[in-house]
């Protein structure tokens, strides 16, 4: 083997990216990937730098307009940014702002009191990462203006006019070199974002406008007095509420502005939302312990001194309070600490006692004042108490020491040989034909399946205790290895893909609901962290001599057939197709019986122009070998990785399709029936 040549490593390997290069290099770094995600931060940080106006006391309107030609405006009436020339830089402070990273007034201490875009790139990131961008400020009764260039002054700042009032307009256009996704906002995730924003920033106005199709001008707007009482109020529409009341505190301690809205519902599970400066903490941080350390302290001593508590009883556990529970903790902070650079969760040790003692003071008020409200939140608590006894009697008797070691895996599970459970993937399949043909197709290596007959449990409207008595569920749980509840431990998982994959007719749809139900209630984990994937078995084989294909859904099928027939076939069969239909219209004007025809059915082979195509309708109609080839193989196979963007919005699907209030389902049923194509009944 030639010895590898030895690479010089020395000064000239030293790259260094100046001006807004970095960014241009690792956009990833700074908007999180160059994805669809990534594309609409752009406008999430232009969005921030006007709200942090609207905290500041300065802006009260805000609006975000989607232009043609993939561009995006973003407008406030706050005090415009500085158009006057930096002593140090030499360059207008509005320049200066676009082409420099950490520059900004969030830095000098006197711009902003609190802020939300801690790191300060937004405004020159926008920049970097758009082939155009043009600012526009109105400020001392005239209009200043800028344009770029891939980030480059097409000149110096100039007044162009006059201008009433004050104000920062920002308009651009993401440069489609930098990225992966077609370059198309989508006109929902801005307003959701919007709507939360506006939420959280009580008394602003944020308005959407979008301009893109000039015959079809699309106008959204949100205002709210209420703030995260609002807020707390929309993610509960959906639910049946145990209080009418609604708890909201809103003041401010030791620096720290803390505003809590509180309800609890008839559910199982815990909604909580925690935000800092406006920006989203998705892991929590010390606001969420100060609330619910005080929330715990607060009920078992309310519980106690009302008598729903006997002496000798245990107190209510952290867990049971917080079942079905809606909150939303918004707290404004001078100088945000956060855990890592996607500010998922907040650092800020003072955060705590501040959010501890504002909650603790206002609840015990709103508990004596609301004595119907406060009794039914803590019997609510008491019935969550007695549940989690009840489920831990039956979590213990299914999940005993052990179980999870191999000892007692489920019978029908045909388990992979493997050990090393980042190699190993679990399907789980819908009956045991499909388990069948599943079970001789594998790999037996690395592939385990786990087939189950009929429909699992709905978990969206049970309890713990019920869940765990259904044996499908257990057999589930026990193959996984992970235990769930207070238990679960993701070092524990047997297999690092676990695959659904189920018919593709309306029952197998329904299985494969319920089955992400189950996973998004009790194994959150997997998804976020990429475990769990949905397979793409084909709908269509079409094959002529020892040519085959196979087609996933209905326009893959034309495709390939096309492909298949020469234009000469293919015209005579659809000449041969039109005069046999209109034989049949004529026998049926002229009253004449035809024949009656055999009865078709999806599972049998139709020719056209000498292509068989054949269209299966289960998993267990294909051979092993098939399924391995078009399902399982990894070389060969189509999936789909299971992903949360939006939990708010996931919270409220299931919710809405999965959960106990009938009249929210009838209504999305009803208004969506006209979309649905090919009803499998």
């Amino acid at each position: 083997m030639a010895k590898a040549e030895k690479s010089s490593y020395d000064s000239q390997q030293i790259q260094v990216l100046e001006g807004l290069d970095p960014v241009r290099k690792r956009p990833g770094m700074y908007i999180g990937s160059t994805g669809e995600v990534g594309l609409h931060h752009l406008i999430w940080e232009i969005v921030d730098n006007s709200i942090d106006e609207a905290m500041a006391g300065y802006a009260t309107e805000i609006t975000v307009r989607l232009l043609p030609e993939g561009m995006c405006s973003v407008e406030d009436n706050g005090r415009g940014i500085p158009v006057d020339t930096h002593k140090e830089y030499k360059i207008s402070a509005l320049e200066l702002v676009l082409t420099k990273l950490h520059a900004g007034g969030k830095f000098g201490g006197g711009a902003y009191k609190v802020s939300g875009g801690l790191h300060g790139v937004g405004a020159s990131v926008v920049n970097a990462l758009s082939t155009y961008l043009k600012a526009e400020v109105r400020s001392g009764g005239k209009l200043w203006e800028q344009e770029y260039k891939v980030g480059k002054p097409q000149g110096k700042v100039k007044a162009v006019g006059n201008a009433r009032g004050t104000g920062t307009t920002i308009t651009f256009q993401p440069d489609p070199t930098i990225f992966t996704t077609t370059l198309e906002f989508n006109a929902k995730t801005i307003i959701d974002h919007l709507r939360q924003e506006a939420y959280l920033t009580k008394g602003i106005r944020l308005t959407f406008i979008d301009e893109r199709v000039k015959k079809d001008v699309l106008t959204y707007g949100f205002y709210f007095e209420g703030g995260v009482k609002s807020y707390v109020r929309h993610l509960n529409h959906l639910k049946t509420p145990k209080h009418e009341t609604i708890f909201y505190v809103h003041k401010s301690q030791d620096d720290v502005e803390v505003e809590i809205g509180v309800q609890y519902v008839e559910d199982f599970k815990e909604t909580v939302f925690a935000f800092t400066n406006n920006v989203y903490n998705p892991e929590g941080g010390t606001h969420i312990a100060g609330f619910r350390t005080s929330l715990t302290r607060i009920l078992n001593t309310y519980a106690r001194a009302k008598g729903y508590l006997k002496e000798k009883e245990d107190n209510l556990s952290g867990e049971d309070v917080r079942e079905g529970l809606t909150s939303v903790i918004s707290v404004k902070v001078k100088d945000p600490q956060f855990e890592g650079q996607t500010k998922a969760k907040l650092g800020n040790p003072e955060v705590q006692p501040a959010v501890a003692n504002v909650f603790s003071e206002a609840f015990e008020i709103y508990l004596e004042e609301h004595p119907k409200d406060a009794a039914s939140i803590v019997e609510k608590c008491l019935l969550a108490a007695r549940a989690r006894l009840a489920a831990r009697a039956a979590r213990d008797t299914v999940l005993r020491k052990g179980v999870l070691e191999g000892l007692t895996l489920p019978g029908k599970l045909a388990d992979c040989s493997s050990k090393d459970a980042s190699q190993s993937e679990l399907y789980i399949v819908e009956g045991d034909s499909a388990g069948g043909s599943a079970k001789q197709g594998r790999n037996r290596e690395f592939q385990a399946i786990l087939p189950l007959r009929g429909k699992i449990l709905n978990v969206e409207r049970a309890r713990l205790d019920k869940m765990l008595g259904n044996d499908a569920i257990k057999s589930l749980i026990i193959a996984i290895g992970t235990n769930i509840g207070d238990q679960f431990k993701i070092e524990d998982l047997r297999y690092n893909r676990i695959i659904l994959m189920t018919d593709a007719d309306v029952d197998g749809a329904h299985i494969r609901t319920l089955l992400l139900t189950l996973f998004y209630k009790y194994f959150p984990e997997l998804i976020s962290q990429g475990h769990i994937y949905i397979a793409q078995p084909p709908l269509f084989r079409l094959s002529k001599g020892k040519e085959v294909h196979w087609a996933f859904d209905e326009a893959a099928k034309e495709r390939i057939l096309k492909q298949m027939l020469d234009a000469q076939e293919l015209k005579k069969s659809t000449k041969a197709k039109a005069a046999k239909d209109a034989k049949k219209a004529v026998a049926v004007v002229e009253g004449e019986e035809e024949a009656p025809e055999a009865e078709e059915t999806e599972e049998e082979i139709q020719s056209v122009g000498g292509v068989a195509i054949q269209r299966y309708k289960g998993l267990g109609e294909m051979n092993p070998q098939q399924l391995w080839e078009t399902t399982m193989d990894p070389a060969t196979r189509l999936m789909k990785q299971i992903t949360i963007e939006d939990a708010d919005k996931a919270n409220q699907v299931f919710d809405m399709l999965m959960g106990s209030e009938v009249e929210p389902r009838k209504v999305f049923i009803q208004t969506q029936a006209k979309k649905v194509k090919n009803l499998d009944i």
